[in-house]
């Protein structure tokens, strides 16, 4: 069966899409409760966020633009400190799409909720005519509660350390691979992180900034910092982890690690007495997880080599991989 435009002219078809797939694989009392606007008992403070998904291929090694939506809003509200509670979700569908896709999409979504506890709470659906977008985007909102306040990328000073939680790049080198038809045993990274950052949480680790690294790779992420704080970073350019795969096609086709987009990676700035403390904590969930570099004084990102030489790490510029998430 295919997704027909009658599914989204809110009648017979557009009701048995929310009760037969939505409302079977999200149940909870708000959402069931059908109303305009979902009702919510929040005692503390929040944080909110929102991201739209429009990854190409729809289903790659690690992962799905099903899983990517939950995990993508999930990590935002994580990066704040904040546990993930209530989402919203709204698809807009092309017609012809494959009902049984839609519903693969959905039980992704579903099996990622479990893990976390979250609820999607309210959502919407749109059907567009064919060829007024490419299969399904999908839209998720997030509100999380707070467990940590002032983590900030305002926060980072002289003398704190930047560590990664794992390799990095595999995410944007999953749908690169997939783009060209490139065979690869590598997955995506794609995964939820709120489990890490309530460890640093619990351990009491002065989380000074938190970040994943998506679209613009951890270039993208340290010159935001570098920017926010009004200091410079060096990294050392060997202590980045890179999987040897990852280094391989990267090369291949000219894109630098460095850039490339992450859906289960990200970066971390704490003090200088913290930092052994917190890298023990994040190997319990990847023993790739890496001090890479220290805050300095001036304003720019700097990459050091093994070989004594530096340059600098500026915001990727032009177009690297559209559609990665």
């Amino acid at each position: 069966m295919q997704i027909t435009l009658s599914f989204g002219g809110g009648g017979e078809e557009t009701n048995s899409l929310i009760h037969d797939l939505f409302y079977k694989n999200f149940s909870n009392e708000i959402l069931e409760s059908a109303e305009d606007a979902a009702v919510l008992n929040v005692n503390e403070k929040i944080a909110f966020t929102t991201d739209s998904f429009t990854v190409s291929p729809l289903f790659f090694n690690g992962g799905d633009i099903g899983k990517l939506s939950i995990v993508g809003t999930c990590n935002d509200l994580a990066m704040m400190g904040a546990k993930p509670k209530y989402l919203s979700c709204s698809f807009i569908i092309e017609e012809g799409l494959e009902y049984e896709v839609l519903e693969k999409i959905v039980l992704s979504q579903k099996k990622e909720l479990e893990k976390i506890g979250v609820k999607i709470v309210c959502g919407d659906t749109k059907v567009v005519p064919k060829g007024t977008c490419d299969k399904i985007f999908i839209n998720t909102t997030g509100i999380g509660e707070i467990q940590k306040e002032n983590i900030s990328a305002h926060n980072i000073q002289e003398g704190d350390i930047i560590i990664v939680s794992r390799d990095i790049a595999k995410h944007g080198t999953v749908i690169m691979a997939h783009r060209y038809d490139v065979e690869t045993e590598t997955k995506s990274d794609c995964k939820l992180l709120w489990e890490e950052v309530e460890s640093l949480i619990k351990n009491n680790i002065n989380i000074k900034a938190l970040r994943d690294a998506t679209r613009g790779g951890i270039s993208a992420v340290l010159n935001e910092w570098s920017k926010a704080s009004n200091i410079a970073i060096e990294i050392e350019e060997d202590k980045i982890p890179i999987d040897d795969d990852v280094t391989g096609l990267c090369e291949i086709f000219g894109f630098e690690p460095m850039d490339l987009a992450n859906e289960g990676t990200f970066i971390l700035a704490v003090p200088q007495n913290e930092v052994q403390k917190a890298v023990e904590i994040l190997k319990q969930y990847n023993q790739n997880a890496s001090i890479i570099g220290k805050v300095t004084k001036g304003n720019k990102v700097i990459l050091k080599s093994p070989y004594g030489s530096k340059r600098y790490i500026d915001l990727p510029k032009g177009e690297l991989l559209p559609r990665i998430c």
